[in-house]
């Protein structure tokens, strides 16, 4: 959905003083070289005020189904939504519910580090960091609160929240409004409180053409009472050019049936390719639905401790293919966007 509103380019040039071995110390990788395509935008702070039980219960699960879905659909044989559907509908299309339903029998599974395949959205109950570093996101998109999923990661500010661009920026529309990231969350409780977005950064490919490929957005976070986020509830590692296929845990908040957001659910297994070659993007067997958006995929995940590498982030699904879920492959594009949020 396109909107009149402008947004502007980064500068093309940013000095960043501290060093790569302060970085370092800071539990960051060491700045990359300066942005060249990255799109930012100063948010307004979404008010506490905003944001009652009763707006989030009311927030909408923002869909799976995003544009590479509509480029390919009569490939894939299946009706395609218009690109205003996607904001306003938000619902997974080519969904079997009851398929769904029924793989959904394992949700609550134990979880363990035997564990390599999990297909179906299984309740997380291991504890650990990603039980604290992986929250909630709610936004506003054209008049229309939504819901996504983000996780806290390292960086040399201590406030950097990674999601899906589409959670940020709806492709080459409008920013997100009441941006807030809510640590931790579940069953409505807030343990760790709200943070709200002041800078918000895309790749310049979905800014301007909504390419799948680079669907991820950082959030520079304001910190709550003097906190960083990352000092409160932690942070995950954050990784680039990871070796593909790799063992990877998905995790996020679905919201569309038979999920209903209110807990933090995950998959694991192993991604492969892209099947229709219209993205670098890997394919993970798992049902999760929308709201999940923007939750972190973990390569090297711990199911003891609950922290793994972040190389990817949940973004969309193909309209005939309900049961895999992609995610753009963080390369030197990613590391620039994630390297200017964490100088900001």
């Amino acid at each position: 959905m396109r909107s009149a509103k402008s947004h502007s380019m980064s500068p093309s040039l940013l000095v960043f003083t501290a060093s790569a071995l302060v970085a370092e110390l800071l539990g960051a990788p060491a700045p990359a070289n300066p942005p060249t395509d990255v799109v930012e935008h100063t948010a307004a702070a979404a008010s506490d005020a905003y944001w009652t039980p009763e707006r989030m219960a009311g927030a909408r699960p923002l869909d799976l189904l995003a544009s590479t879905v509509r480029r390919i659909g009569a490939l894939a044989g299946r009706l395609v939504a218009p690109p205003a559907v996607r904001a306003r509908a938000a619902r997974p299309m080519g969904v079997d519910q009851r398929t769904i339903a029924r793989r959904s029998a394992v949700v609550g599974r134990p979880v363990g580090a035997t564990v390599d395949t999990v297909t179906s959205g299984s309740r997380w109950t291991g504890g650990g960091a990603v039980g604290t570093t992986v929250g909630r996101v709610f936004l506003t998109l054209n008049g229309v609160d939504f819901v996504c999923s983000g996780t806290a990661v390292r960086s040399a500010n201590k406030d950097v929240v990674a999601t899906a661009g589409h959670c940020v920026k709806d492709g080459t529309g409008a920013w997100a409004e009441n941006w807030m990231f809510v640590p931790g969350y579940e069953s409505g409780r807030q343990p760790y409180g709200s943070y709200p977005a002041r800078r918000m950064f895309v790749a310049g490919p979905w800014a301007r053409d909504a390419d799948d490929g680079f669907d991820v957005g950082m959030v520079a976070v304001s910190d709550r009472g003097g906190r960083h986020v990352a000092d409160a509830v932690g942070a995950q590692a954050i990784g680039f050019d990871a070796a593909r296929g790799q063992q990877t845990y998905a995790f996020g908040f679905p919201a569309d049936p038979p999920y209903d957001g209110e807990h933090l659910l995950y998959c694991a297994g192993r991604p492969s390719d892209d099947p229709y070659k219209k993205t670098q993007d890997q394919g993970l067997k798992c049902d999760l639905t929308a709201g999940a958006s923007g939750g972190p995929w973990f390569s090297g995940f711990d199911p003891a401790t609950g922290q793994g590498l972040l190389t990817s982030v949940s973004s969309f699904k193909y309209s005939n293919d309900s049961g895999s879920m992609y995610g753009p492959y963080f390369g030197d594009e990613v590391r620039q966007v994630f390297d200017t949020a964490q100088r900001a």
